[in-house]
């Protein structure tokens, strides 16, 4: 058994101070929450998965689709109409983790694509989807966004510290 046993007050203050601040980890939590959203929310724009490939292309069926449904020209993929998906991120931060993703009943899919007909038959009996959907990832991080989470628990860990008064 090893003993560690501080003879410095003021180190075993400042550590004592970090551990309280650092025992509560919702505010790092909330913290990435809000970066991944903005991060993934940024890859809409630029219509690439989290490894920085583009989305699969929006067939011209779909796209025609839209047109004569009377939405006009949606060519981005993933972009619908409501925009929905795209503005729809969200997420919930406790003292366990952190949660991003979105409620819409259609965001898996994207996610994960699905073959023509993998949810059964509509009342007229066409397949659900009508056709294929490729995957498209949406939701992830990236190396950009792992390095950049990083930093955040970093700045928490060094305000800790700072707040803590211990300077070295």
């Amino acid at each position: 058994m090893i003993k560690v046993e501080f003879k410095y007050q003021q180190v075993a203050q400042a550590l004592g101070e970090v551990s309280r601040r650092l025992g509560d980890m919702t505010p790092i939590h909330q913290d990435i929450g809000e970066y991944v959203v903005g991060a993934t929310k940024d890859r809409f724009k630029k219509g690439t998965a989290p490894d920085g490939t583009a989305w699969t292309p929006k067939k011209q069926a779909t796209i025609d689709r839209y047109k004569d449904r009377g939405d006009g020209d949606r060519p981005d993929p993933l972009i619908g109409p409501s925009k929905r998906l795209s503005s729809e991120i969200a997420h919930y931060a406790d003292a366990q983790g952190v949660e991003i993703g979105s409620s819409l009943e259609y965001s898996a899919v994207m996610q994960d694509g699905a073959k023509q007909g993998a949810f059964g038959k509509s009342p007229r009996g066409g397949p659900i989807p009508w056709g294929d959907i490729p995957a498209r990832p949406w939701l992830g991080l990236s190396e950009e966004d792992e390095a950049n989470i990083i930093d955040i628990a970093d700045e928490h860990l060094e305000q800790a510290f700072n707040l803590s008064g211990f300077n070295g």
